[in-house]
């Protein structure tokens, strides 16, 4: 059996991949995150009643345009085909998003982001300090500073709205 598996994996073509999968998958994450946060974003700048939620939704196109540019090029020197869409889930949220206005767009929207910050600031904790991928971990290195700033001013804004942030609420 060894020496047909042996035979499998030199008959594979050679093709640079990072050291493991949960590198893949990290990439695979980042992007379309990324990708959700600028249509995200852009949905805020139009459909947001609050100034502060409009302005948070342009900041988040601003910068993870620029991260999800960044997480490109490492991608291509890479020979990794990143998702061109966000995920399922993210696009689900996206659509009920799409649905509000005014206060009750921003309450959920900011809700979203809030959760959302929380979970990609611990995958890309993880990824800094276990992935395998020195790209990948300089990458969410160097990323985690704008991840926790965003976090920051969403709690700020969710405090001044009188927002809970629990996720039961």
């Amino acid at each position: 059996m060894r020496r047909l598996a042996a035979a499998v994996v030199f008959m594979l073509p050679f093709v640079a991949i990072p050291a493991d999968i949960a590198d893949l998958a990290f990439y695979r994450n980042a992007a379309e995150g990324g990708i959700a946060e600028v249509e995200m974003g852009n949905m805020a700048q139009q459909q947001a009643r609050s100034p502060s939620v409009r302005d948070f939704g342009a900041l988040m196109v601003k910068d993870h345009s620029a991260v999800n540019e960044k997480l490109k090029a490492i991608a291509e020197s890479k020979n990794i085909t990143l998702p061109a869409n966000s995920s399922v889930d993210e696009m689900t949220t996206k659509a009920k998003l799409k649905g509000l206005s005014g206060a009750s767009f921003d309450k959920s929207y900011i809700k979203g982001m809030i959760k959302d910050h929380q979970e990609d600031i611990a995958e890309f904790k993880k990824e800094a300090t276990s992935g395998r991928d020195p790209e990948a971990r300089a990458f969410a290195s160097a990323t985690l500073p704008t991840l926790e700033a965003h976090l920051k001013k969403l709690q700020s804004i969710a405090a001044e709205a009188g927002l809970s942030t629990d996720s039961a609420d």
